[in-house]
């Protein structure tokens, strides 16, 4: 009797237990909802000569030649903390006459640092950046954009961020854009699940799976709205690899189909069959004063997207720089960054406004000088090629100052103005 009783009790703690760790694990909040979330455009498009994707020095310059005066980018990275055997020399060399590095995006231990920088400062993650041009240029091309995602989704898992597919038409016609699109995200979809809400890692609003089309509504594309129209079709319906929400890339006049937007009226009947509202303003404004009159228009824009049940995603942008890219030195710190007062003046005019998300352009565009990784204060000296800095803030600065923004999005501290006062302790990492 003894025996059985022990046994039963023992039964009675084996199920008290398994019921106690299945509590737990559906207890657990799912957190992969795009709602209380400041996410970055993640290019990952840079490659250098010895990579092992063949594509040479591709974005730190198109033209195969990597030299002084032969550049693309306006800031450079901060190489302090990436793998010693994925530093790539370059002809530059620092003050110190030490030679200077870069990194390639095709290398996982990069990739997998940045997303580690997202955990540390607390960004929530990332909309990887894929151009569909690119996938009908050759397969080398479409080899390296598959390693770059394979490494994001895998850096995503590693350190607990949400990512997103956004595919930008930029380039494409409608010869090619439906089918191209459709074929490679199915591809996708079959090897990492992208439409499944229930992966952590995946975006989701409402239940679904984010995926994005961005250059949706601008003037003088190749590309038809009713290519448009068919892509939301196949994400939302298709029996599976659809049941998908869809973030629409727009131009900043897309509400009033002005500025920079397409003036057929087919547009907001395209938005209203998606779910997300990105309007693209990098550039549209340049100081403060302009940051703060742009203002109405994301109040505007809110209301237009509450009243039709969208939800609204704005962009802010550090600054702008693309002097070397367009070889034009007068386009050096175009927009400048005012040591974070521009980007906090932004995040400060789209969170008082009751926004629900925010879209930061971008985590690694040295290109366009809008990154927010570390980049470095100590540039190489060239007579050619000028280098912008972070005026002599720390390299971190601007994730930190991202990770703040989201914390006051997400009310965790106050809605203020003004800009916070840069300090960080390891465990508030």
């Amino acid at each position: 009797m003894k025996k059985i009783f022990k046994f039963l009790t023992c039964l009675l703690v084996f199920s008290a237990c398994n019921n106690s760790q299945h509590l737990i694990k559906n207890t657990t909040p799912v957190s992969n909802s795009i709602e209380g979330k400041i996410l970055a455009g993640y290019q990952g498009w840079f490659n250098t000569k010895n990579d092992g994707a063949d594509l040479g020095w591709k974005h730190y310059n198109n033209k195969g030649v990597f030299k002084q005066g032969s550049v693309n980018i306006d800031f450079w990275p901060d190489m302090t903390e990436y793998s010693k055997d994925h530093k790539y020399k370059t002809p530059f060399k620092h003050s110190d006459n030490k030679p200077a590095y870069l990194f390639s995006s095709a290398d996982y231990k990069t990739v997998s640092l940045h997303f580690k920088w997202m955990k540390d400062y607390d960004i929530d993650g990332v909309f990887a950046q894929r151009f569909v041009v690119g996938l009908t240029r050759g397969q080398k091309r479409i080899d390296n954009y598959n390693k770059v995602f394979d490494n994001c989704f895998k850096a995503a898992k590693k350190n607990g961020r949400v990512l997103s597919l956004m595919y930008d038409l930029t380039g494409t016609d409608a010869t090619n854009v439906v089918e191209t699109t459709k074929e490679d995200w199915k591809q996708l979809v079959r090897k990492h699940k992208l439409n499944d809400p229930t992966n952590p890692n995946v975006l989701t609003y409402k239940g679904k799976a984010v995926v994005s089309i961005w250059g949706v509504g601008f003037m003088n594309r190749k590309y038809t709205l009713e290519n448009i129209r068919e892509l939301i079709n196949f994400f939302k319906n298709d029996p599976t690899y659809g049941n998908c929400s869809i973030l629409l890339g727009l131009p900043t006049g897309w509400r009033t189909l002005s500025r920079d937007a397409t003036t057929d009226t087919q547009l907001h009947d395209i938005i209203k069959s998606a779910d997300i509202v990105h309007p693209w303003t990098p550039g549209r404004y340049s100081n403060l004063e302009s940051a703060d009159l742009h203002k109405k228009t994301i109040v505007d824009d809110k209301k237009w997207c509450d009243e039709n049940e969208l939800l609204y995603m704005p962009v802010v942008f550090p600054g702008f720089s693309w002097s070397n890219q367009k070889r034009n030195p007068k386009l050096f710190n175009q927009i400048p960054r005012l040591k974070g007062d521009f980007l906090w003046r932004q995040f400060y005019n789209t969170i008082s406004s009751d926004v629900k998300t925010i879209y930061v352009a971008m985590f690694d565009e040295m290109d366009e000088g809008t990154c927010i990784f570390k980049t470095d204060n100590d540039p190489p000296e060239s007579e050619k090629s000028n280098f912008l800095t972070n005026q002599g803030l720390p390299s971190d600065y601007y994730l930190w100052l991202t990770g703040r923004a989201g914390k006051m999005l997400r009310k965790e501290i106050p809605m203020t103005k003004l800009k916070p006062s840069y300090s960080i302790k390891v465990n508030e990492k």
